[in-house]
């Protein structure tokens, strides 16, 4: 049984033009949601929701990992970081072997930053890099250099913290040389985890709406695929191996907090917009909530002594096993098979292997390069038995 904190920040800097996250750049929007004050009201609510797992009979273990996104949480000060850590601490408890993790974007730390937050028990750090080429990063709407990316690596391992850089690939004007040499030049940082997701556009974003109006290109799919392929070769080149779709680690280094996510663990979820996810464990289907979004309104329930949650719902049976495809069709460590016996016949896994878009070990069904290419392909075809 694993269970697993996240605390989400909502407050930025700037907005991003291709981000459609529930972040905010108003430092105060009353109801007690006000950036100085955001640590007392996170704790209020992680006591809120204590007291309403014991009153519900859910007696969770120690947090394996902790994780601390956002937003941009590190636009906060860094006591206010270790502060929300400590309540967590108080409340669960923290494994002694835990993963505990902040996003930064790379303007808002320094070595100080950094080294107090490992000195209040962080031990990871994720930077938002997205790019190293800064016409890139222009048109992402990003404010940082490619220096300060290498300096916030730096400071972290200087504190004994391991490092991970976010990529985005697929921004308008980028080209394919653009794209290796963002790549390159993440693994050139010595990091040791590197995430690449494919840009997506919200049409409500500044982004979306420049693209409908047809001031910006629309990413295409066969520009994405190809910088997949180049970022999958050159990582595993690099010794970073694929174990999400979207991840890369040498051995070790994965992020055991996302992967928490992948295999439907328990977690609370902290802050505005946060989800949640209870009684997942020993094939359960599991309950999940999800806060209330607008920090004002969340602030507010909060100060009225309220869990602070918009809704929640009982997990379906039918749901539930779609997540488990979708989920585990994601992950090098695959797909259990045996989940599905008796739903999917043996005719459509032998029909999927043989179009090159997974392989069976064992009793796992594990996604090919042209299967994590096409996963949405996959997954239609296995969630087609379920009707």
């Amino acid at each position: 049984m694993t269970f697993e904190v996240y605390v989400h920040v909502p407050f930025c800097l700037r907005r991003c033009g291709y981000c459609d996250f529930n972040t905010y750049t108003a430092t105060d929007m009353g109801g007690g949601a006000s950036r100085g004050n955001y640590a007392n009201m996170a704790i209020r609510e992680m006591r809120l929701v204590h007291d309403w797992q014991l009153r519900h009979g859910i007696d969770e273990p120690a947090a394996s990992t902790v994780f601390f996104g956002g937003g941009t949480p590190t636009v906060l000060r860094a006591a206010d970081l270790v502060r929300t850590l400590d309540a967590v601490r108080e409340l669960w408890g923290i494994a002694d072997d835990a993963e505990i993790t902040t996003e930064a974007n790379p303007d808002t730390v320094d070595a100080d930053y950094v080294r107090e937050l490992a000195d209040g028990g962080f031990n990871r750090i994720s930077f938002g890099m997205q790019s190293a080429v800064p016409a890139v990063l222009h048109t992402l709407d990003r404010t940082h250099t490619p220096a300060n990316v290498a300096a916030g690596v730096e400071a972290a391992g200087a504190a004994g913290m391991r490092s991970s850089v976010d990529l985005i690939y697929g921004a308008p004007g980028e080209s394919l040389d653009d794209w290796r040499t963002s790549v390159r030049t993440a693994i050139d940082l010595g990091v040791n985890h590197i995430s690449a997701y494919a840009l997506t556009i919200a049409p409500t974003t500044k982004m979306g709406r420049r693209i409908a109006a047809g001031r910006l290109p629309r990413p295409d799919d066969d520009d994405e695929a190809a910088k997949y392929e180049i970022a999958d070769g050159l990582l595993q080149s690099a010794g970073l191996q694929w174990y999400e779709i979207s991840n890369w680690a040498r051995p070790g280094y994965e992020s055991r907090h996302n992967l928490g996510y992948w295999r439907n663990v328990d977690w609370a979820g902290i802050g505005p917009g946060a989800h949640s996810h209870y009684n997942a464990h020993d094939g359960a289907r599991g309950m999940r909530s999800w806060d209330i979004a607008h920090p004002r309104l969340w602030g507010t329930a909060i100060g009225e002594g309220s869990v602070p949650w918009g809704g929640s719902e009982t997990i379906a049976a039918e749901e539930s096993l779609e997540e488990t495809i979708m989920l585990g069709l994601r992950l090098h460590e695959g797909l259990d098979t045996s989940r599905l016996d008796g739903i999917v016949p043996e005719s459509a896994w032998r029909g999927l292997e043989d179009d090159g878009l997974i392989v069976r070990r064992g009793m796992r069904a594990v996604p090919t390069l042209r299967g994590r290419l096409l996963n949405d392909t996959v997954i239609e075809r296995l969630f087609s038995f379920l009707d």
